[in-house]
């Protein structure tokens, strides 16, 4: 009896050590709390329904963390309007654990990202953001998940201050790998489980302005789990570098994150991970009126519903004032926008000198955030295409000085958000060098003066436009949301038939 008792025991021991922690995890949602339609007309998305997901696992397993890799802010107007507001109420209710500083939670001034942390229930993370010699945001958190200690690291990438330069600029933001190589073995000493929660990215390219995930997983040792957004990867399996999964859930809440780690006896043995669709409900037909008809895949969380509802109804009617029509698509997708000429960049810039009377306009692909499909637009289909509330400002640009803007424009990947698209001029470029601008179809004049509209954020230096900082000009305070809106009316008469679309840019 007593050998009996004895094998028991140490079963029990052993099993007593082993534990499963769940980790589900979102990135770059960019506003997009309530569902949305896909191309295929199906309703995604939404953090009601991620809600649901994370929940029903809850019910069977006490040992479940929610992170966000950040960039909650910016890309749709009930949430823009409020601050995101809606954004943070929901994920409140949702228990996020915590969420990386993403570059984004710098789209507005310091006084509206102090208000966001104040809402907040959860711990906004980075380990590099520093002012006055001191941390700026909380570095980590130790969570006992299952009597497991679990610690999460925030990183934010080094390329927010230039691309979020006007709201950044007093923060220093320290190299992610050198402060990696103090923290990680600091918070390893403490910890069984150590996740990076990251805004780095994968895949857009190497540069000594910033540091990407692989990087961090290639030159520091110590972290189990990198949980990474930025880059808005369409990840179906991990990165795997150094032996660390480097992970994403894509973008928009359309894919939700799951990372399930086996922990024994204080050490990671397995993380198993996959990206779940969040597919709200599937559109099957229309009915006798012509309606969409919806079957439900997942039932939406009513307590993360009913507040995100009182936002969207706040400004609901006046967002969906019909301000003219299109009968083509104005193309102003992520990968085009920040690669190659679009019609709907080409309207933007064009609009931006109808108003001003400028020779040139200069906008950045990273400030055009969706497209306009076919049929009415509306207030809100303007404010989801540019939804920083920028403005137009004008400089007096000698051509010597325009020609170093272009000579800089041409070094700046495909992919970026500071690609250049332009009105009035077109520009080309090989191999990271400019070979040719035209202005008005002519050779830029290195000693005539132009007249530049670009918008308030490239004239502060944003995405690294320092060459346009400081010159002689001035802001308009003319809302390029409402220019837009002004010139689809009165110099389109309300109608888009057809747009431009011809390269302004080509590159090789």
């Amino acid at each position: 009896m007593k050998k009996l008792a004895v094998f028991t025991f140490l079963v029990m021991s052993l099993f007593a050590f082993a534990v499963n922690i769940t980790v589900f995890h979102i990135n770059d949602t960019h506003a997009h709390a309530w569902p949305f339609a896909d191309s295929a007309g199906n309703m995604i998305g939404g953090f009601s329904t991620i809600a649901t997901m994370i929940n029903a696992e809850r019910k069977v397993n006490p040992n479940v963390l929610f992170l966000d890799a950040g960039d909650i802010n910016t890309g749709v107007p009930e949430s823009d309007l409020v601050d995101a507001a809606a954004d943070i109420m929901a994920l409140n209710r949702m228990k996020l654990d915590a969420m990386a500083v993403g570059n984004h939670e710098f789209d507005k001034s310091r006084d509206v990202l102090k208000k966001q942390m104040l809402w907040a229930k959860f711990d906004f993370l980075s380990a590099n953001i520093y002012k006055d010699g001191q941390p700026f945001f909380t570095p980590y958190i130790i969570k006992e998940v299952g009597g497991v200690r679990v610690a999460i690291v925030g990183f934010t990438t080094e390329h927010t201050k230039i691309l979020e330069n006007i709201y950044s600029e007093d923060l220093e933001f320290k190299n992610v790998i050198e402060v990696a190589k103090q923290i990680i073995p600091e918070v390893r000493k403490q910890a069984d489980v150590v996740i990076a929660l990251t805004h780095l990215g994968v895949g857009q390219g190497y540069s000594d302005l910033y540091t990407t995930a692989d990087q961090l997983a290639q030159n520091v040792e110590g972290i189990d789990l990198i949980i990474d957004g930025h880059s808005h990867t369409n990840m179906t399996s991990p990165m795997v570098v150094n032996g660390v999964p480097i992970v994403q859930a894509f973008e928009w809440g359309k894919v939700l994150g799951r990372a399930d780690i086996d922990v024994e006896n204080g050490k990671v043995v397995k993380i198993d991970w996959q990206a779940i669709p969040v597919v709200q409900s599937k559109l099957v037909g229309k009915d006798e009126a012509g309606k969409n008809v919806y079957e439900t895949v997942v039932k939406e969380d009513l307590a993360v519903k009913s507040v995100l509802s009182y936002f969207k109804q706040l400004g609901g009617s006046k967002l969906d004032t019909v301000i003219g029509t299109t009968q083509i698509l104005l193309n102003g997708e992520r990968a085009d926008a920040r690669s190659k000429t679009t019609n709907l960049a080409n309207l933007i810039a064009d609009s931006m000198i109808w108003k001003t009377g400028a020779d040139v306009a200069l906008t950045n692909g990273g400030g055009i955030r969706a497209s306009i499909k076919p049929g009415n637009i509306t207030i809100r289909d303007v404010l989801t295409v540019l939804p920083f509330g920028n403005t137009l400002y004008v400089i007096e640009l000698k051509g010597s000085d325009l020609q170093k803007v272009f000579e800089y424009a041409a070094t700046i990947p495909n992919g970026q958000g500071g690609f250049l698209q332009v009105g009035g001029a077109t520009w080309k470029a090989e191999g990271g060098k400019l070979t040719e601008v035209l202005v008005g179809g002519k050779p830029i004049d290195p000693e005539k003066t132009y007249k530049v509209v670009t918008n308030d954020y490239m004239a502060g230096g944003g995405d690294g436009y320092t060459m346009l900082k400081g010159q002689p000009g001035y802001n308009t305070f003319y809302v390029m949301a409402d220019v837009l809106t002004e010139y689809i009316q009165k110099a389109l008469g309300g109608n888009v038939t057809n747009y431009d679309d011809k390269p302004r840019v080509e590159r090789k």
